[in-house]
């Protein structure tokens, strides 16, 4: 029973196709009259060096044969012109071969650029559905091996097989004209069955390239999650367990490149077997020519030019062949990748967001991330323009997920979520992102500047603007102590700051940006007590005139706000304002009593 996640021949071809096509527009851009320039006069000049070269074996035999008197040097240059012509034809041939690389070098790092491009917008345009499925380190790899063979492919496709079927033309051409047709035969059997072999052997190749592949980017991932997890690794002592793990996946990569290794040396061994054995053949029958009297020293030593010109390339077409094969591959995945339509798309017709006052509602919504787990079943609240409404409830609650849907990082399964009577579906993504500012639960940083996490709240912000929202987030006299002040690097992911440091340089990135929206998703959950006091009066002032969503687990943090919906399982609870909710003496009442004795007791 065969495995049908198994690509077929045919599906490799429509695969290989299918990359071709995309590849095409970035050699013969629409719209670009320079690029199609430098494509034309590359194909201009590899054409000249191929007639020089063709005709290089030419004066070599001429002076061959002035050399021993056998026959009367052409253009009667005589054996030491005809000497230095050949040096001259040699020369040219490798003049316009570095031309014609450099003419075409600003079209191929063009193509990598414009497709590396897409690629980062692309992904980027993926929803979190697909983010938190895959693994930052095989998605890297995949893009990284992807863009590095769209230079490759575009320069070999268009300089080694277009030129070798010209050369391996004109060549024969000169042996059937000068000699006679069995030398034309001999040579193009041998090609014929090299080309053969070379395709058929690096077909198999393909397929212990792919499985390299994958133990290659299964390798990579893992330590890409090690490293990212370091203090997890440092507080578990599992530094043998994430070697021994990296380990494996390494074995297994070095066993599938064993695998890439031996069946390359068995592809070399053979492409030189059959391309000695043509040669051995030809040169027997100029050698026979040349004891009949029927053909000069000259002749047979422009026969020995002329194969061993053809096998250069030749040796050549097999590694070029299984390079365009192995980057048909790695596009392939990447072009996957790029196929791979975002779960949240902007509706035709999407229109900008209009923020009136900032009325939030949500009208009977229903989702679940997995269709055979419903986590909001029916939730229905409305969060007026300039209000606070604080979303609470125990863990699984569903309180985040509200926070998801309202920046429409997923769509609601049934119901609707609209912001001043717009549904988020109908409005484009950038704006509705524009009007809402995230404070997240565990704020990440960029490996840069303080200045330039916060300033990327906002682009275009002063320094006077980014040290203002540093204050209010209570963050800038501890900015100033640092020996460096703003300049100082955070580190990968912000390690090198607390987790309240991080969180308070979150808040000022969110200050700055100053939206009508604040979604607060635990912003005080990672502060000390004196620290969040600080930071609710930050958020508090910053909170005045907008409407804010808290989601929170500590209830001292919400206890102000003008509306508390608790939240369990999916359903709405309670609702209504801190003191309404204590009186009511139901689930909010005794998770109050609850925390402040842990509060007390702590």
């Amino acid at each position: 029973m065969s495995d049908t996640n198994t690509p077929t021949a045919q599906d490799e071809r429509q695969s290989g196709l299918r990359t071709l096509r995309k590849v095409g527009p970035y050699l013969w851009p629409e719209g670009q009259l320079g690029v199609k320039t430098r494509v034309v006069l590359a194909l201009a000049v590899l054409v000249l060096a191929k007639l020089v070269a063709v005709y290089t074996p030419v004066l070599y035999k001429g002076a061959v044969d002035g050399l021993s008197a056998e026959g009367v040097p052409p253009l009667a240059l005589g054996a030491v012109g005809l000497t230095v012509a050949y040096g001259m034809a040699r020369i040219l041939t490798t003049g316009f071969q570095q031309l014609r690389d450099a003419l075409f070098a600003p079209v191929g790092q063009r193509a990598l650029r414009m497709l590396a491009l897409e690629t980062f917008r692309h992904i980027h345009r993926l929803s979190m559905r697909f983010h938190i499925t895959r693994k930052t380190g095989g998605l890297s790899r995949i893009i990284e091996r992807g863009v590095k063979g769209v230079e490759f492919l575009l320069r070999f496709l268009l300089f080694s097989i277009g030129p070798l079927i010209l050369e391996l033309v004109l060549v024969a051409v000169v042996l059937a004209v000068l000699f006679d047709i069995w030398y034309l035969v001999v040579v193009a059997g041998t090609v014929a069955v090299y080309i053969w072999f070379t395709f058929a052997v690096t077909e198999w190749r393909v397929k212990l390239r792919r499985e390299m592949n994958t133990q290659d980017t299964d390798a990579n991932q893992k330590a890409i999650d090690s490293l990212l997890n370091y203090e997890t690794v440092k507080y578990f002592g599992a530094e043998r367990w994430e070697a021994e793990r990296y380990d494996v996946a390494m074995r297994g990569y070095a066993k599938a490149a064993l695998k890439t290794a031996y069946s390359l040396a068995f592809l070399n061994f053979g492409q030189s077997l059959l391309i000695t054995a043509g040669l051995v053949a030809v040169m027997v029958m100029a050698a026979i020519g040349v004891q009949n009297g029927e053909l000069t020293v000259g002749d047979f030593v422009m026969v020995n030019a002329y194969m061993i010109q053809i096998t250069v390339p030749l040796n050549f077409l097999g590694t070029v062949y299984r390079e365009i094969r192995q980057s048909l591959v790695d596009m392939g995945e990447m072009f996957d990748l790029i196929e791979q339509d975002p779960d949240v798309t902007d509706r035709a017709g999407a229109v900008p967001l209009q923020v009136q006052g900032g009325t939030i509602a949500l009208n009977e919504v229903h989702f679940g991330y997995d269709e055979n787990r419903e986590i909001l079943k029916g939730v229905s609240l409305t969060a007026q323009a300039g209000q606070t409404v604080a979303i609470v409830g125990s863990t699984g609650s569903g309180k985040s997920t509200i926070g998801r849907l309202l920046f429409r990082f997923y769509d609601v399964t049934s119901g609707a979520l609209t912001i001043d009577g717009q549904d988020v579906r109908d409005v484009t993504q950038e704006s509705l992102h524009r009007a809402i500012g995230v404070v997240p639960q565990d704020t990440v940083l960029f490996n840069d500047t303080i200045r330039y996490n916060i300033a990327y709240g906002r682009a275009g912000a002063s320094d006077a603007e980014v040290e203002q929202a540093a204050r209010d987030a209570q963050i800038h006299e501890f900015i100033m102590r640092l020996p460096e002040g703003y300049d100082t690097q955070v580190g990968e992911r912000g390690l090198k700051l607390s987790g309240g440091e991080k969180q308070r340089v979150g808040i000022a990135r969110t200050l700055l940006k100053n939206p009508p929206i604040l979604l607060l998703d635990e912003a005080t959950s990672a502060l000390d007590t004196d620290t969040e006091k600080e930071i609710k009066d930050a958020l508090s002032r910053a909170g005045q005139g907008r409407t804010v969503i808290t989601i929170a687990h500590r209830l001292s943090t919400v206890a102000e706000a003008d509306q508390i919906i608790v939240l369990e399982q999916g359903v709405i609870a309670e609702t209504g304002t801190h003191d309404a909710l204590l009186e009511r003496n139901g689930r909010y009442a005794r998770l109050w009593h609850l925390q402040q004795s842990d509060e007390e007791a702590a």
